[in-house]
């Protein structure tokens, strides 16, 4: 059994009021590779911090070889940090920047007196011990002979060799990376990738990565943990987290997805794009899912042979394959092979059992917690929308005075009941006009599923989310106001003590 050397148990993490990282709980495995992989905000490098003592948890855990290190100071934990910009004195040589640390370093030694008797004594290194453990560190990083260089005269992958070498000289039981090739062009990049993996083999310590590059988290690491607003989505190796993602941000953000509305119709059988195909995953007759298929698993055929049939719509050329947009009915597909075809052309498409993936929709409906005014509108979610309040007693009608009257005759006052808002994923529609709907915030997920997008609107104040479909195409981050039509709007009362007049 793997021998677990970071551990995080609930861990919650506020700065001010924002929350930015959600209950979070996962270990890492002595000398393992691990990459927190995520879209920028998403908690990975605060995370990374906490592990590094730079930043404490508002709530929870981080043990260290069984060890709580929760409030421990970062000169106290055995880990070392590479940052995107690394930092180097450009008045030191080489030499000189790796073994700055070891200099300021002090270890135990142990002596003897005249009497036979052992005691210890905190030392610096001498400078023969120091030249020794640089020379092994930029043996490491193919850098051995460069010690007398100056730092300008290096490229930018020989910084960030540099970099390392001045982090592992320390010898750390963890090495942390928070997007170290980022400031690297993508050749550079792919390069680096690899060497970081060597180096990793070499040494036999934990690596801890954080990117918000796929390619570099499915090329190097050995576990990956996808995240976003501050929760972890998944946890696998690449090959599962690629092959079996765990919902449709996973599917959507690792590598290319074509993804769908699906219903199970059998045992193995789902229904999507107007077609029923065997499957490998299993779940409930009639359970609504979502399907996703791969772009590398779809076969293109001759039109009277393929399950799907449509017209090619775009070609483009990807360096080691295509990446064909076919259109069939109203739903697009996306294919990538090796072999081109024409725009206009007429093509069929096979997809076998296990290239199709079903998981449950993480997204149903949207419910929200509401106030009902005295204008009996309700305010939820950052803003106030009308609504028919009549909904909360049957046969109810609103008076004159704005009261409402129960079926019974009973008059009741509806301020300030607190309510329960449920809204449709198709009930809800937004626009560029801030003053149209009832509250505004942005954008901040599109996904496409074949035929229409699935987006995502956050307030701005308490950050709420309305998920909704939508055929048209916005952008992230667009600023938009959400109207919700007032007979969209379902209520329903959290308590019954209203007042009574």
């Amino acid at each position: 059994m793997a021998e677990r050397i970071i551990e995080l148990k609930n861990v919650t993490k506020y700065y001010d009021d924002a929350l930015v990282i959600d209950n979070v709980s996962f270990y890492v495995n002595k000398g393992e590779f691990i990459t927190f992989l995520g879209p920028s905000g998403c908690g990975k490098t605060t995370t990374l911090r906490m592990i590094a003592g730079f930043d404490l948890p508002t709530e929870g855990q981080i043990f260290l070889n069984g060890k709580d290190i929760s409030s421990l100071p970062p000169n106290k934990r055995p880990v070392n940090t590479v940052f995107q910009r690394y930092a180097l004195f450009p008045h030191l040589n080489i030499f000189e920047n790796v073994a700055f640390g070891l200099k300021c370093k002090k270890v135990l030694n142990t002596y003897q007196n005249d009497k036979g008797e052992s005691y210890t004594k905190k030392e610096r290194l001498s400078k023969a011990e120091i030249a020794a453990k640089v020379k092994k560190a930029l043996e490491i990083v193919d850098l051995e002979g460069f010690e007398k260089r100056s730092v300008a005269t290096l490229s930018g992958g020989q910084q960030q060799r540099v970099a390392i070498a001045r982090a592992i000289v320390n010898e750390p039981q963890i090495l942390l990376l928070d997007e170290p090739l980022g400031a690297l062009d993508l050749k550079m990049r792919k390069e680096m990738q690899i060497e970081l993996k060597e180096i990793h083999k070499r040494l036999g310590i934990t690596f801890i990565y954080v990117t918000h590059d796929q390619e570099e988290a499915l090329t190097m690491s050995d576990t990956i943990v996808v995240m976003a607003d501050g929760v972890v989505q998944q946890i696998g190796t690449p090959t599962s987290i690629y092959n079996e993602p765990a919902n449709t941000f996973v599917a959507d953000f690792i590598g290319e997805s074509n993804i769908f509305n699906g219903i199970v119709t059998g045992n193995h059988r789902v229904k999507f794009c107007g077609k029923t195909l065997d499957c490998v995953d299993d779940f409930e007759r009639n359970e609504a899912v979502d399907v996703v298929v791969r772009p590398e698993d779809l076969k293109m055929c001759p039109p009277d042979r393929g399950t799907f049939k449509g017209e090619v719509i775009s070609v483009v050329f990807k360096g080691i394959h295509y990446e064909i947009t076919v259109q069939v009915g109203k739903y697009e597909f996306v294919v990538q092979s090796t072999e081109s075809r024409e725009v206009g052309e007429k093509i069929g498409m096979d997809v076998a059992p296990d290239g199709i993936h079903l998981m449950k929709p993480k997204y149903t409906t949207n419910l929200f917690d509401g106030v009902i005014t005295k204008h009996n509108t309700v305010k939820f979610a950052d803003g106030e929308f009308e609504c028919d309040v009549t909904q909360l007693y049957p046969g109810s009608r609103i008076d004159d005075e704005e009261y409402l009257v129960t079926a019974a005759g009973e008059r009741i006052d509806l301020t300030d009941a607190e309510v329960t808002v449920e809204v449709g994923l198709n009930d809800v529609s937004i626009s560029d006009d801030e003053n149209a709907g009832g509250t505004t915030g942005h954008i901040i997920s599109i996904i496409y599923k074949g035929d229409h997008y699935r987006l995502i609107v956050r307030t701005e104040e308490n950050e709420e989310d309305f998920v909704f479909t939508s055929d048209d195409l916005w952008n992230e981050n667009d600023y938009v106001s959400v109207i919700v039509p007032k007979d969209k709007i379902k209520l329903s009362l959290k308590n019954t003590e209203e007042k009574k007049r």
